[in-house]
């Protein structure tokens, strides 16, 4: 779920895409010049001039990004537990000819998968269907996947309302619920998690496992839930009117940072109302809030014009990566980047992380804390490009 983006649930693929594409993207900043000065000193990171082709002026956390995928969009990049692979969705016609969002397994240093008895390998694992439209998925500690589908329901993709009245709105498909399935087993059918009557979706797990954080609309509104993986037991989270989705533990597990609307009662919360019962929201206003990881304690942490999504906590349990378009509203909120915000003690600082002047979003750090996947419109030749791929970064402190 995300504003103008590409995909459609935590992150909106569709959203992204769907947001860059109807808005057009200008063109790409010039290119960082060759290896900055300061490069043998970046905390011991080795530096590859020839990676940093993709890496823009001003992008210093970042260094020897790679490329992972080419073609179509491809978002919702997630580390399994021992850091080696990534789970994502991709609509790219060259795997995935289905048409609707699909979920894969890649390993995160770019070689081929290995899978099945006989050791078959292959660059991207397909581990959904390939039917319905699937979205959100996450790896258990177990090496096994969860994420949501609508294949139950039919195995056609669901039809898409982008907009309504001329706004840009995305649409909550009832149909969707969490699967698990097995990538060591790809052929095998997926077994349903979290489901029910209602849009059950964008799941994710905690550091040790236990916990399934996730957004659902059984209690009338779409708000965040939390499932025991030991006792089955669900506990609700958020209550506030509007939508609260797209939740990630901290590393620690003691905390939850998510994304949400809250509707001012009146003219904002009856349109939010209204679109609901027809199972669309607008996602275009959005800002970030953390909790204790049972829900207590709520507080806002942002407050910027413009969509701020795809929250995810640095590796020291106390700064957030997101992205936003606050920064672009004058330009029609067309570019998206990551920025990191610390939320302690007085007023927050943001600092800008990435600078591609396109679409980059979806950041998450490796278990180890030594690497950030995301997605980006970013290219080498720097041509203005609606192709979304995932690119794997060493990050540096400092």
């Amino acid at each position: 779920m995300s504003p103008f983006f590409s995909l459609p649930m935590r992150s909106p693929l569709t959203l992204s895409v769907v947001l860059a594409a109807a808005l057009g993207l200008t063109a790409c900043t010039p290119p960082s010049s060759n290896a900055p000065a300061d490069a043998s000193a970046d905390a011991g990171v080795p530096y590859d001039p020839a990676a940093d082709s993709l890496r823009f002026e001003g992008e210093d956390h970042l260094r020897n990004i790679r490329q992972l995928t080419f073609g179509g969009n491809n978002a919702e990049a997630y580390w399994s537990f021992d850091g080696t692979q990534l789970v994502f969705q991709s609509d790219w016609d060259a795997i995935n000819p289905q048409g609707c969002d699909q979920i894969f397994v890649m390993n995160a240093d770019g070689s081929p998968v290995s899978h099945g008895e006989d050791g078959n390998a292959t660059q991207y694992l397909e581990v959904s269907t390939m039917r319905g439209r699937t979205t959100c998925s996450y790896y258990l500690a177990d090496g096994r996947v969860i994420y949501a589908s609508t294949h139950a329901d039919s195995p056609a993709c669901p039809e898409a309302a982008p907009f309504v009245n001329g706004r840009y709105v995305w649409p909550i498909h009832d149909s969707y619920d969490v699967y698990v399935t097995d990538p060591a087993n790809p052929d095998s059918d997926p077994e349903v998690l979290i489901g029910g009557e209602g849009y059950d979706a964008e799941a994710t797990v905690s550091p040790d496992g236990r916990y399934i954080v996730y957004t659902s609309d059984r209690s009338g509104d779409l708000e965040l839930w939390r499932r025991d993986l030991e006792t089955g037991e669900d506990l609700q989270l958020t209550s506030d009117l509007g939508y609260d989705g797209g939740a990630f533990f901290s590393p620690d597990g003691t905390k939850l940072v998510w994304r949400s609307s809250r509707p001012a009662e009146g003219e904002e919360a009856d349109t939010y109302r209204a679109l609901l019962s027809q199972g669309l929201v607008q996602p275009t206003n959005m800002d970030l809030y953390v909790a204790n990881a049972d829900g207590s304690d709520a507080r806002q942490i942002t407050a910027l014009p413009g969509a701020q999504w795809a929250p995810y906590f640095h590796p020291d349990n106390e700064r957030i990566l997101f992205a936003s378009n606050h920064h672009a509203q004058e330009g029609g909120g067309r570019e998206f980047a990551i920025f990191m915000i610390h939320p302690g003690e007085g007023p927050p600082s943001l600092q800008q992380i990435t600078h591609s002047g396109t679409f980059d979003a979806f950041p998450m750090f490796s278990p180890d804390g030594t690497q950030l996947v995301f997605s980006s419109n970013r290219r080498v030749d720097r041509e203005p490009s609606r192709d979304t791929n995932v690119f794997v970064a060493d990050w540096v402190e400092g």
